[in-house]
């Protein structure tokens, strides 16, 4: 029931491999080719190396601030929700109190 399922073919061939014998199509089915009449293979493009963020003062000043101002802000965010279901819980308890109060009254009488 939890086995992995394997795809039957995972390479976008057109035939199917089967999965008793993942190996490769044998090497008779390749025709060979001559050296002169294949063609030379695409440069590949040469992608620039990334370049490093270089921080200056204020900039490094400006990000502490920045990410200090999100602390607070979520922080603040929190905590307001906290008290919120402290302040409902209570305010639940204060009236499962009063209600308990009224129907023991009712009973006595």
């Amino acid at each position: 029931m939890l086995q992995p399922r394997i795809p039957v073919n995972p390479l976008p061939t057109g035939k199917p491999i089967p999965r008793d014998h993942p190996a490769p199509t044998p090497a008779a089915d390749i025709e060979p080719t001559s050296p002169a009449s294949t063609p030379a293979p695409a440069p590949v493009p040469v992608v620039p190396a990334r370049t490093t963020v270089q921080l200056t003062p204020g900039s490094a000043l400006a990000l502490a601030a920045g990410g200090g101002a999100v602390v607070l802000v979520v922080g603040t965010v929190l905590v307001s929700m906290l008290l919120a279901v402290a302040i409902t819980g209570v305010s639940v308890a204060v009236c499962a109190v009063v209600l308990k109060s009224l129907i023991n009254q009712e009973r006595k009488h």
